[in-house]
């Protein structure tokens, strides 16, 4: 027997599901999505369709969803980038175009209304989200959607950070937050995926949707390890630095933090994550 399709990333419901999937899964109606961008710095993907929802993961600007409803103030989508699939607050949604030109390379930077460091900022954007530059005045650009970023915080969207775990390490210190993904907060699985998505790897939301899709099993055992192998638990992921030392997000620390792998081994496996249950190197790019 098949297995069931997995819910965080199905668009569908008993009530209303994504027209390829007509044939696939039942629904009373089906609807093709229409696309859109995340327009706000941040946005939080929930369950559900209420405030009080869990927060599920986050997307940030330039982020494209497919939108299969909008209804009292929610929007019900597939981000694209992962196929996670939840309700966003529909005032964080805009056009689908202009397509972003760059990212944010910093890990974080202010947006000004005017190119002018002593302007109050309007915003701020995380590692990683993404923009339409429109022109450049000074050392600033002008996003197409209004207010100005410091070029020298920007790189073109196709460039890469190919030592993925020197990303992680500028983010030692950023608080947990479960289901975190940006530069204010980050869960374990969100720093993975941060991190691989700065080096232009594709990578899953979840540590056990990461698990099944990057690289390769080595044997079992602590020793032997590199730098960038992913140690996984039942529930957490995390990054080696070198041989010794793994970078996490953790609820322990409640911070991305560094330790010994074999201290993190007995501490986790005497909580509720128990034993590891692999260690995954990823292919070299290409």
């Amino acid at each position: 027997m098949p297995d069931a399709p997995d819910p965080r990333l199905t668009p569908a419901r008993p009530d209303l599901a994504d027209l390829r999937l007509k044939g696939i899964v039942a629904a009373e109606r089906y609807v093709a999505g229409e696309p859109a961008r995340v327009v706000v710095p941040a946005a939080p993907l929930r369950r559900a369709p209420r405030l009080e929802a869990g927060l599920e993961t986050e997307a940030v600007m330039g982020d494209a969803v497919t939108v299969f409803e909008i209804r009292h103030g929610f929007a019900w989508v597939q981000i694209v980038r992962d196929g996670y699939v939840g309700y966003l607050p529909e005032a964080a949604l805009g056009p689908a175009d202009p397509a972003p030109t760059h990212r944010v390379a910093s890990l974080r930077t202010f947006v000004y209304p005017a190119p002018d460091l002593k302007r109050p900022h309007v915003a701020h954007l995380s590692l990683g989200a993404a923009f339409a530059a429109q022109v450049q005045e000074g050392e600033y650009w002008q996003l197409a959607g209004g207010g100005f970023v410091f070029a020298g915080h920007a790189a073109p969207l196709g460039a890469v950070e190919p030592d993925f775990a020197a990303t992680a390490e500028r983010l030692v210190g950023t608080p947990y937050l479960w289901g975190g993904r940006t530069s204010l907060g980050l869960d374990c699985s969100g720093l993975v995926q941060l991190c691989l998505q700065m080096a232009g790897r594709a990578c899953p939301r979840d540590a056990d949707q990461q698990e099944r899709a990057l690289g390769n099993a080595l044997p079992p055992g602590l020793d032997g390890l590199r730098r960038g192998d992913l140690v996984f638990w039942k529930g957490h992921v995390g990054l080696m630095l070198d041989a010794d030392r793994l970078i996490h997000a953790n609820g322990h620390h409640m911070a991305v933090a560094v330790e010994p792998l074999r201290e993190a081994v007995e501490r986790i496996a005497a909580k509720s994550f128990g034993a590891v249950t692999s260690i995954r190197r990823l292919d070299p790019v290409a």
